[in-house]
């Protein structure tokens, strides 16, 4: 049924445009000339073309609102994904600075980071650009004052 009224809609709002854009404005826009009597005339056409984009419009109006209170109705309860969530995870460890991975206190200050206990792929590189900082850096002279 809403795929229905989806195409029906489309319908409207084509035969609307079209509508509109045969309308004669003040600039001349597309109006065509018919015969000097009856729906054709200048006074018929305008009527009925007047008449013909109110119904139009009410009626995408009046769809628009039915597919949207379809679409909310149709639509369950949604949950949310947590697999993804760091919270998640059920390692035995105590939870670790997000950037650093599972603190090892036994490890020496210069021996090369390990590997995280989670499968997060720049959980490593932050380990090492942490142990760099960490790290004093050479003692630079300041530059010399001319």
């Amino acid at each position: 049924m809403f795929t229905f009224l989806l195409v029906v809609q489309a319908l409207v709002a084509a035969t609307m445009i079209g509508v509109i854009l045969m309308q004669k404005s003040e600039g001349g826009g597309l109006g065509v000339g018919g015969s000097p009597a009856g729906l054709l005339s200048a006074r018929g056409a305008a009527d009925f073309m007047t008449r013909a984009t109110t119904v139009l419009a009410t009626a995408f109006v009046a769809l628009s609102i039915l597919l949207a209170a379809m679409a909310s109705v149709g639509r369950g309860g949604s949950t949310i994904d947590t697999s993804l969530s760091k919270a998640a995870q059920t390692s035995g460890a105590a939870p670790a600075s997000s950037l650093t991975g599972p603190a090892q206190p036994d490890a020496p200050a210069d021996a090369a980071p390990a590997i995280p206990a989670n499968d997060d792929p720049l959980a490593a590189a932050a380990a090492a650009a942490a142990s760099k900082e960490a790290a004093p850096a050479p003692a630079q002279a300041p530059p010399a004052k001319k």
